[in-house]
């Protein structure tokens, strides 16, 4: 038995809730899962899970050993990349997340170019527009686009977002005599509004004045969607009105298929961050990955 790779299966498949799980990042079987953890359990001489048909928990043993074991294989991760870190080679899995429009438009041509840089290094990229828990799913590095909200992730701020009122340039050939684009936000109940569901906001759009002060409206519209793809695709057919992220339509605006509305209305910037559970911290592969893409970010 490899004592350290059983013991760092059976933290992830505690941290994961499932042996599947597990044998999917492991490209193997679930059975070659249970058996490294039944191993294990051999050597150890104690049983640490209590499987069933619905759920994989620990017995108190167990939970005292995951303890113990999550640290160990943390410090042993740690080492080894400041090993790699010295001999200047980076080597191995890079899991990485982000939302699929970002992922697409902004962060792939990044992730390519250090892909380059690093030949060695296999990056896993998981692109998804709902929330992502990075120590359930072993996540590595994360993009997460807004104001964060859990303390325990290691948090590295690298660029903002503008968020902008737009509408496809087909929607404004469509209009009736008479009816003008919106020019304050009030204007948006008289018109069809596209909604991207995985945000806090949803169909609450907010916007600022010059003054300070601020003015909210509940839309709605013949579209809800947790893609942005899907919204940036409605937009450019002309089926509403958008409130996006600039990178996800800056080509759209070059182009003249989309135009921004209302400019007067200020929005405030959402951050940007690159996110880390806090045992990745000091690895090698993450902080490397992490400045290759905030300087790629940095540059205009």
């Amino acid at each position: 038995m490899d004592r350290l790779m059983a013991m760092q299966t059976f933290v992830r498949v505690v941290e994961t809730g499932s042996f599947s799980a597990v044998a999917r990042e492991q490209s193997s079987t679930q059975s070659a899962v249970s058996k490294q953890v039944a191993a294990l359990e051999r050597y150890l001489g104690v049983r640490l899970l209590v499987r069933t048909t619905r759920a994989v928990t620990t017995t108190d043993d167990g939970l005292r050993y995951f303890e113990e074991a999550r640290r160990l294989v943390a410090e042993i991760s740690e080492a080894e990349s400041h090993l790699r870190e010295g001999e200047r080679a980076l080597s191995g899995p890079l899991r990485v997340a982000t939302s699929v429009g970002f992922g697409l438009r902004v962060l792939l041509p990044h992730v390519r170019s250090f892909m380059r840089s690093h030949p060695d290094v296999i990056v896993d990229l998981k692109l998804d527009d709902g929330f992502v828990d990075l120590i359930e799913q072993g996540i590595d590095v994360a993009v997460r686009i807004g104001t964060l909200s859990d303390s325990s992730l290691v948090a590295r701020r690298v660029a903002t977002s503008q968020r902008m009122l737009v509408v496809g340039k087909r929607y404004l050939e469509q209009l009736p005599a008479g009816v003008h684009p919106p020019r304050i936000p009030e204007d948006l109940l008289q018109h069809p509004c596209l909604v991207y569901t995985e945000l806090r906001m949803r169909n609450q759009w907010e916007f600022n004045t010059a003054d300070g002060s601020s003015v909210s409206v509940r839309v709605s519209g013949p579209l809800q969607t947790n893609n942005s793809e899907v919204l940036r695709s409605c937009l450019r057919d002309g089926l509403g009105i958008g409130y996006l992220p600039d990178w996800l339509i800056a080509d759209l605006l070059v182009s003249g298929e989309v135009i921004q509305l209302m400019q007067d209305w200020l929005v405030n910037p959402i951050p940007i961050h690159l996110i880390s559970p806090a045992a990745r911290k000091h690895s090698a592969k993450v902080r490397a990955f992490n400045d290759h893409v905030a300087n790629a970010l940095a540059r205009p």
